[in-house]
């Protein structure tokens, strides 16, 4: 109390017109008061300073743990991607073989030309197998092309060649099209073809599409087949699940089912822009 007198009888002296009217023994009490008032505002700050640190650390925790799921995901992705490689790819190559055996073997050209389109197919599905696998592995960027519009036409000027009636009709201007949305709309051209050839033989197919500034929908429409189908016709939408996933994955929808009039319509619709 000693210290605190002394000062009492100093700040009087600084600042009379503050401390007019203390005597020692007030201005002690008055000062020890501002002292404890500090000592619990800094007190306070300090309290406030490690809930934030403490939160701060927990947060960052917890970040950690969640790159390490997502790691182990990821690695758990690229060993099933290199065992569906082993496994499609041995298969590939059978057919590949085998097509490239009967293509030789063949005594008219119908079925060279056939077996060698064969070939093509098996071997082009090996070369974007073998790529797509790599993207996997590396991390790096897929390579791989815009598919409209050139190669959009060429898919369909292909299920021409082999007797499906198909017609092409596009609007608006694709070059706005993200290439994630341009490698998806192509799949699903391509499935849609595939369910043609295989359960609606002789059907007329319809494909429009539409690239507007914020959307683009595919129309793939065909009617009902002339002829009984080599294989049962499909549930509606079954078939195309995996392709449904691939169409959500980049924030579209897609629809299927028969028409009345005895055909079937596969209808997508998805966002012009995917970032890549």
């Amino acid at each position: 109390m000693k210290r605190a007198g002394d000062l009492a009888t100093v700040l009087p002296a600084a600042a009379p017109e503050v401390w007019h009217g203390f005597t020692p023994h007030t201005a002690a009490i008055a000062f020890l008061g501002l002292a404890i008032l500090v000592i619990a505002g800094l007190a306070g700050l300090y309290l406030a300073t490690r809930r934030k640190l403490t939160q701060a650390l927990t947060d960052r925790a917890e970040r950690e743990r969640d790159l390490v799921a997502e790691q182990a995901r990821a690695d758990e992705r690229t060993r099933l991607a290199a065992e569906m490689h082993d496994v499609v790819t041995h298969r590939l190559n059978r057919m590949v073989l085998h097509a490239g055996a009967l293509r030789v073997a063949a005594k008219d050209d119908d079925t060279r030309n056939a077996a060698e389109e064969l070939r093509t197919a098996g071997r082009e599905a090996l070369a974007e197998l073998r790529d797509l696998v790599g993207v996997l592995r590396s991390g790096r960027t897929a390579r791989i092309p815009d598919v409209l519009p050139d190669r959009l036409a060429n898919l369909v000027a292909d299920s021409a060649a082999t007797g499906l009636e198909v017609t092409l009709t596009e609007h608006g201007d694709a070059d706005i099209v993200s290439p994630a949305v341009r490698r998806t709309m192509y799949r699903v051209v391509q499935e849609s073809l595939t369910n043609v050839h295989k359960h609606a033989p002789g059907a007329h197919t319809e494909i429009t599409i539409h690239c507007g500034p914020s959307t683009v929908r595919a129309v793939i429409r065909n009617t009902a087949p002339s002829s009984t189908p080599d294989t049962a016709p499909p549930r509606p939408g079954s078939g195309l699940l995996g392709l449904r996933g691939r169409v959500e994955m980049v924030g579209g929808t897609l629809t299927a089912g028969p028409t009345d009039d005895g055909g079937f319509q596969v209808d997508a619709v998805l966002p012009a822009f995917v970032p890549t």
